[in-house]
């Protein structure tokens, strides 16, 4: 595909990065002369240096013939005028746009043809609110993904010293979990080392492993891999910011939050946005403060603020004054493999959760949902079997004789919403929906063309 990417901020240079690897003609186009130079540099891609939403920069970054145009400059009003500059101009069939203000997005007739030409709008606050709520509402679990319109869950949990399942083949699960069926897809183990698990794979304490299994029976199967913790109670959030309010408003009927926000004017604006939460005036990595407030009874500690390293230091303390789980927003990918673990429970990446939503409508064939997973080591995508025998190279062939790539797993089967774990004697029908994890990024075009059928289907 001939894809153009506005913006080489974080997102933009992620994403760039991921599709030009892929074999796309990708152009990035940033009024940032050296940050398009450094890229340049590293990526098989062309750079145009300009304002994103004028049009002689996007003609000269090849809008005329474009598949795709994705705004994910940091200004929503500049990503909307290319957006219509791109549709009035250039027709570009495909149009993305990360739009980051609630005033806009709240608007839900505003972004079509008819208004504002937007094929598709992605609102990275959102996705990060949705991830993070999703982890809190599973205590022990490090990521936490839905397919199929949350029929289907794929769970990342760390396997915990007394677990059911520590030490034990994967064989046993299906003796612990009766009726229940679930799927264990992978395991990282150590420095991110990936296992595609078989029944003889012994699970390991500290492992991370990732199941697939229905939506309602996510609690009972993580039970297996991590020591029973007691629910979620107090919850306290730094940063007042998009994330940060977003998150409280979601979570304060049914927690005790608090939130604290050192800028006096958007502390005042959240106090006025909140009903139950408490708000509090000051600074997250003041011990002091923290003292008062508690942070040893926190059931979880979220740094949400728009500053790495501020969001360090106060999950710093939060760990040593003795809060359960801490999680924490961190943009630079250098300073998660330094804090992660030791210091952080849960790394939360805002290029990783944004980059899976702009690759669901990027990829080929039939895929309807992607996500990143371990750093974007990895993928698991939902993709929809069409066409018969005769056609497709999924549709009336058993899990087992589907000439799948060597890193790729099928973990769940969706039909008719029923939800069928995946094993070797099942046969794929028709407009089955198929979650697949591939831990090798190289072979995703090969998954992908899984999904397409011969030109005879109709």
């Amino acid at each position: 595909m001939k894809i153009i990417i506005l913006g080489a901020g974080q997102v933009g240079s992620t994403v760039a990065q991921s599709l030009s690897l892929e074999d796309n003609d990708v152009t990035v186009v940033d009024i940032d002369e050296q940050v398009l130079r450094d890229l340049g540099s590293r990526l098989d891609l062309g750079t145009v240096c300009g304002m994103a939403s004028y049009p002689d920069v996007l003609r000269r970054a090849g809008a005329e013939d474009a598949d795709m145009i994705i705004a994910a400059t940091d200004s929503d009003e500049t990503n909307i005028v290319a957006m219509q500059v791109a549709y009035s101009l250039f027709h570009t069939p495909q149009k993305i746009a990360r739009i980051r203000s609630v005033e806009y997005t709240r608007e839900r007739n505003l972004f079509n043809n008819d208004h504002v030409p937007i094929n598709v709008l992605i609102s990275p606050e959102q996705l990060i609110t949705d991830h993070i709520q999703r982890i809190i509402e599973h205590p022990g679990a490090m990521q936490v993904i839905d397919f199929a319109d949350g029929l289907v869950r794929l769970v990342g949990v760390s396997v915990s010293e007394g677990a059911p399942m520590a030490n034990q083949r994967i064989a046993c699960l299906t003796d612990l979990l009766g009726d229940i069926e679930a799927r264990v897809v992978a395991i990282y183990r150590g420095d991110d080392d990936c296992i595609i698990a078989d029944g003889d794979t012994v699970v390991l304490v500290d492992d991370v492993v990732f199941y697939l299994g229905s939506r309602r029976h996510t609690s009972t199967v993580m039970k297996q891999f991590h020591h029973d913790e007691r629910a979620v109670k107090n919850i306290m959030i730094a940063g007042a910011g998009n994330i940060g309010l977003r998150l409280a408003r979601k979570l304060d009927k049914a927690y005790s939050v608090k939130l604290v926000e050192a800028d006096k004017s958007r502390n005042d604006f959240a106090a006025g946005a909140l009903s139950n939460s408490l708000v509090l005036w000051g600074d997250a990595a003041n011990q002091e403060l923290m003292v008062e407030e508690n942070m040893r009874e926190m059931d979880v500690y979220c740094a949400l603020t728009n500053d790495d390293e501020a969001n360090i230091l106060s999950a710093m303390l939060a760990k040593r004054m003795g809060a359960r789980k801490i999680m924490s927003l961190i943009n630079r990918p250098a300073y998660v493999d330094l804090v992660e673990h030791d210091i952080i429970d849960v790394a939360i990446s805002p290029q990783q959760i944004t980059i899976g939503a702009l690759l669901t409508h990027i990829r080929r064939g039939d895929v309807v949902g992607v996500h990143s997973l371990r750093k974007g080591s990895a993928e698991a995508l939902e993709g929809v079997a069409h066409g018969d025998a005769g056609n497709s190279k999924l549709v009336g062939r058993a899990i087992a004789d589907i000439d799948l790539p060597s890193s790729a797993a099928i973990g769940a089967v969706v039909r008719n919403e029923q939800v069928l774990i995946a094993h070797h004697d099942l046969v794929i029908e028709a407009e089955d929906h198929l979650i697949v994890l591939i831990t090798n990024k190289e072979q995703i075009h090969d998954v992908e063309k899984l999904f397409q059928v011969d030109v005879t289907f109709i």
